[in-house]
């Protein structure tokens, strides 16, 4: 059986804004007397969009109504309408998810992605898509070669570190070709507040080439230091974006680049080409350490994060699902994770366990644990009555990483009565703090996206992707 589905991807970034629409292959893996096993057999990009610049309302937020406008016109280029889209993702990503109105532009877009949406993207996704789309992930695995990718846009560089085709970590640093914008005349139009102490100059005071090469070559500095070529300075703890990751230094791997700097790092365009610090930037990471070595660029540079959102933002979950009264698609469902240790805990233990996780929450939840490798009916069994004590009769969603969802689910069933609503995944794994969207099946399995819902970077509230929901599981 093979089925399609329509995905989009939508980047908003501090530069740029652009669509891509792509076609996802559906297949069983499994032979015709075993177990349907679903998996994401293919992804054809179908249609790009222009790269437009980013519409804004001043220097602070971002034009909602404008955005809308693009989106409009490109899907009547692209022949498609918002219900022939079945999966995809809104990202809003570098300094662009800092805006005030991010949560409007959300709001304003968020109908056109199918079921799924990726609201403000966290530095981890960000790292996991443009890894992804930009061909540095297939090129570890295919070569073996750990590989140290870079995006650097216009407000972020986006890091992820890569072994034999798996992301084992990612970072992010406040280094980017936006945070100047200059005037024709050499005037600066904007200076970001991450360069405080790294530039005294304010907009609408002028600016040297001179001056910005130098600003340039201190931020590759410091992509010097995060991949370990440099000796670690309070330089890179400065522009370390709050609450990212860092990478342990990756002796010997290729340093890999996407993103729109990139396109200026082996062309060299006139310094004042985009109205930007880009193309010295590009430069600096040229002439640094960076590309001493091993370096490839991106088989995707600019488009790298946007294709990683419409070609790799959906997964599959396990074909031996169990689901009873329960309508598609499910929304922005945050996660409660037990751990392998809990799960084991003796039945009035573990019921109370979850009853006291789940009612912390305002709304209803994902129960995510590790779940069991060939289980026999007893200890499911067993399993199941300490989860429906400890649920209360609400409706229970529950993702599991070992196969046994379609089991456990039966037998919660049997426990809570025909009228009870089940959802029971497996081949899914989630990590408190990560949301989960769940579709309409897709033969025997269920679409899932694992994502960030709202990462406030100046706010209190901040929530990142998890790395291993990150991952394909297809």
């Amino acid at each position: 059986m093979t089925e399609k589905l329509c995905s989009v991807g939508l980047d908003v970034g501090t530069t740029s804004t652009q669509m891509v629409v792509s076609e996802l292959r559906i297949e069983n893996r499994a032979g015709s007397f075993a177990v349907p096993e679903m998996a994401i057999a293919g992804r054809t990009i179908r249609y790009q969009s222009p790269v437009y610049f980013t519409p804004l309302l001043g220097k602070d937020r971002v034009d909602a109504r404008a955005l809308r406008r693009i989106v409009d016109a490109e899907y009547e280029k692209a022949g498609i309408s918002k219900t022939a889209v079945d999966t995809g993702a809104i990202i809003i990503t570098g300094e662009t998810s800092r805006k005030e109105n991010a949560r409007a532009v959300l709001d304003a877009l968020s109908d056109y992605a199918g079921d799924f949406v990726v609201a403000t993207a966290g530095p981890d996704l960000e790292s996991v898509l443009a890894a992804r789309g930009s061909g540095a992930v297939e090129f570890s695995e295919k070569t073996g070669k750990t590989v140290l990718h870079m995006d650097i846009g216009g407000g972020t560089s986006n890091l992820a570190l890569i072994e034999n085709g798996e992301i084992r970590s990612t970072g992010c640093l406040n280094v980017g070709g936006r945070l100047l914008k200059i005037g024709q005349d050499g005037h600066l139009a904007y200076v970001s507040p991450v360069l405080k102490g790294l530039l005294d100059k304010r907009g609408g005071e002028k600016i040297s080439q001179s001056e910005v090469r130098t600003l340039a070559e201190t931020l590759a500095q410091a992509l010097e230091m995060a991949a370990g070529l440099r000796e670690r300075t309070q330089l890179l703890d400065r522009l370390t974006t709050e609450g990212a990751g860092r990478i342990p230094p990756p002796a010997g791997a290729v340093i890999s680049f996407s993103g729109g700097v990139a396109d200026c790092i082996e062309r060299k365009q006139p310094w004042l080409a985009y109205g930007d610090m880009g193309p010295e930037l590009g430069q600096a990471i040229r002439n640094s350490r960076l590309c001493a070595g091993a370096y490839r660029l991106g088989e995707q540079t600019i488009r790298a994060t946007v294709i990683g959102a419409g070609c790799h933002s959906a997964q599959l979950s396990g074909s031996t699902v169990f689901y009873q009264n329960m309508a598609f698609p499910l929304k922005n469902l945050p996660v409660v994770k037990l751990t392998a240790e809990e799960q084991k805990l003796p039945a009035e233990t573990l019921s109370a366990r979850i009853r006291d996780r789940l009612s912390r929450l305002d709304t209803e939840a994902v129960l995510a644990m590790p779940g069991m490798a060939a289980p026999d009916y007893g200890t499911i069994a067993e399993l199941a009555g300490k989860i429906s004590d400890g649920t209360d009769g609400k409706r229970l969603i529950l993702a599991l990483e070992q196969d046994m969802a379609k089991a456990l689910g039966q037998l919660l069933a049997l426990k809570l009565g025909k009228n009870a609503q089940i959802l029971c995944i497996d081949r899914v794994r989630l990590e408190e703090g990560s949301y989960l969207d769940v579709g309409a099946p897709v033969g025997p399995a269920l679409p899932v996206v694992v994502k960030t819902l709202v990462l406030n970077r100046n706010g209190s509230q901040r929530r990142e992707e998890n790395m291993e929901g990150a991952r394909i599981w297809s």
